[in-house]
């Protein structure tokens, strides 16, 4: 039946021509391709040199080009900048403050309009991909311009080239990115793998030359690195990142998955004095992150800051020197008045569900102790050393909810002033009721004593303080409080020591507060002086303390009394011991005399 169609004059002579024009079609795009290939690759170099005032230079090995599906290929691609341009721009103080390098295997573009771009003078991509580029930046120091700026746009200085350029999406996936830094004494290496950018709908045209929505003429750039690991320079710290990703349109910047793990503590603190710090924490999310600040003046804006799921181990070291330096450095509004180079303006910082441990060695038994605040909720305001921003309000926050061992409810304010002298801050805080035998992996290892019954039912402490002192009150209710005091036991690991268990109990521990339940209870005042070397926190825990100490009817002057009392009646009750021991051998030996006379 096919054979009968093709015998009709009109069928053959419109297939002659449908395969004439195929053919004729194939040709001309070859030609096409072939004609089109060198102008394209010479307006492309065109414009790079006119957009960088001819400092950067593109070249490649090949181009693929394929006019008929808008698609071409781009073969060992190099974007560099040309060494002797940059020399004279230096001379004339105009040459930039950091240089880029780019090389790229094969660079596919695809949807590309090439008719439009060689007779309407308008580039115009559906996207372009970049797989496994080769980034580099060289930053040097920048001597200040004196020189007359060329303050056009890039627009304004590709106009005559091109009217328009448009790319839907840019892909560069596996990157690997390296900084050099030569502002310093010595050139800085930093490196990173893994890195994948995506950026969307690229403009630039009059319309887009000047709009500040875009980020490098981009509606949206977003930046994601994938497992970020790096080591210290003394090699006990190993910090990790699972991911950081980088939105420029929702100005939301999140990292997951930090780990700052440190070496066992045996080797570390053969190595270090310095205590010993354990982090980890699943998400940091960065809200209304300004970019555009950070890039160009190295300062932290953010509206809100959101921490969640951490865990923060500080292992105090046992190898470690006493400080004799001033610790006001580890206040924290010292931190951010001083210690923090950059600008910050945090608005707000909240920790969702994080746990901090702290853990001490004594060496006299050989036993570590922790303390244990878990399941914690904070929320921290007004963190800046901005000095716009100190004129409008100078007092940062936090409000700090916890659970103390797990068992009692801790609820904490802190208000620090930025920008006073004397470092001034206050804080007040409650813990709910639990039972105080919950506080024994503390105590049993670092104070040698064992809690074997006792209630908290409320503890209250309200304090104003400076840098150089602490004011203030300390309520401690509580009930039926007993202790065993305790020995180095090798065996057992501790042992009772049975008298001065019976003194402690009985002479230096108030039972209750109130003592009988209808007088007033005891209430503290206390005034602690810091010693210089003591660090922030070290100094509100014994400004409590002392309080906690007052309640349960135990002062310094007490309590020294009470022990001296104590170990006088221990001697005491040994002498009367060992005198009771001598009376007996005396009448056993006597005895013994007797009946062998008897026998004789």
């Amino acid at each position: 039946m096919a054979t009968n169609i093709l015998k009709y004059r009109w069928l053959k002579i419109l297939l002659i021509v449908i395969g004439s024009l195929a053919i004729i079609t194939v040709v001309l795009a070859l030609c096409i391709n072939s004609i089109l290939a060198p102008k394209l690759s010479a307006k492309l170099k065109e414009a790079v040199l006119k957009g960088t005032d001819s400092l950067y230079t593109i070249n490649y090995s090949d181009l693929d080009l394929n006019v008929l599906q808008g698609r071409a290929v781009l073969y060992d691609l190099t974007f560099k900048a040309d060494t002797a341009v940059y020399h004279q721009m230096k001379k004339r103080g105009t040459a930039p403050g950091q240089l880029y390098e780019l090389h790229v295997k094969r660079l596919a573009i695809s949807g590309a309009h090439a008719f439009e771009l060689y007779f309407k003078k308008k580039l115009n991509i559906g996207r372009v991909t970049l797989n496994s580029p080769e980034i580099a930046i060289n930053k040097y120091l920048q001597k200040p311009d004196t020189a007359k700026k060329d303050k056009r746009t890039i627009y304004q200085k590709l106009s005559k080239s091109l009217k328009l350029i448009h790319v839907g999406e840019i892909l560069l996936t596996d990157i690997n990115y390296k900084q050099r830094d030569y502002t310093g004494p010595k050139a800085a290496l930093s490196q990173l793998r893994e890195m994948d950018v995506k950026a969307t709908d690229l403009l630039i045209d009059s319309a887009t030359q000047k709009d500040t929505t875009r980020f490098l003429y981009c509606k949206d750039v977003t930046t994601q690195l994938k497992n970020y690991s790096s080591k210290s320079a003394d090699g006990l710290y190993t910090f990790k990142v699972k991911t950081v990703k980088l939105s420029t349109q929702t100005k939301k910047l999140t990292v997951r998955g930090v780990n700052l793990q440190p070496v066992d503590h045996n080797v570390f603190f053969q190595k270090s004095k310095a205590d010993r710090f354990t982090v980890r924490i699943d998400s940091v999310q960065f809200n209304n992150f300004d970019y555009i600040t950070y890039q160009k003046e190295q300062s932290l804006d953010v509206k809100r800051v959101v921490m969640a799921n951490g865990f923060f181990e500080v292992y105090s070291n046992y190898n470690g020197k006493l400080q004799t330096t001033d610790r006001l450095v580890t206040f924290p509004h010292w931190a951010i008045r001083h210690a923090i180079k950059a600008a910050v303006n945090v608005d707000t910082l909240d920790l969702k569900h994080f746990e901090v441990n702290y853990k001490q060695l004594n060496k006299k038994p050989m036993k570590t102790g922790v303390v244990i605040f878990n399941n914690i909720s904070a929320r921290l305001r007004n963190l800046t050393n901005n000095k716009a921003a100190l004129a409008k309000n100078n007092i940062a926050t936090a409000s700090v909810t916890s659970y103390f061992m797990g068992k009692g409810k801790l609820n904490l304010s802190f208000n620090f002033n930025l920008n006073d002298a004397n470092y001034k801050y206050n804080y007040k805080g409650h813990l709910g009721p639990m039972d105080i035998a919950a506080a024994n992996p503390a105590t049993m290892p670092l104070a040698m004593v064992k809690i074997t019954s006792g209630r908290v039912k409320s503890l209250d402490f309200n304090f104003g303080s400076t840098q150089k002192t602490s004011t203030g009150t300390v309520n401690f209710l509580y009930s039926d409080l007993k202790v065993d005091v305790l020995r180095k036991d090798d065996d057992k690991g501790y042992s009772k020591k049975s008298i001065i268990s019976v003194l402690a109990n009985s002479i230096i521990i108030k039972h209750d507060n109130p003592d009988d339940g209808k007088t007033a209870p005891r209430t503290a005042k206390v005034v602690f002086i810091r010693p210089a070397n003591f660090p922030f926190f070290k100094t509100v825990w014994l400004s409590v303390l002392n309080g906690i100490k007052a309640c349960a009817g135990v002062g310094e002057a007490k309590e020294k009394g009470k022990k001296e009392d104590a170990e006088k009646l221990k001697e005491d009750q040994e002498k009367r011991l060992k005198k009771a021991k001598e009376k007996k051998e005396d009448e056993d030996k006597k005895f013994k005399e007797k009946m062998k006379g008897k026998k004789n």
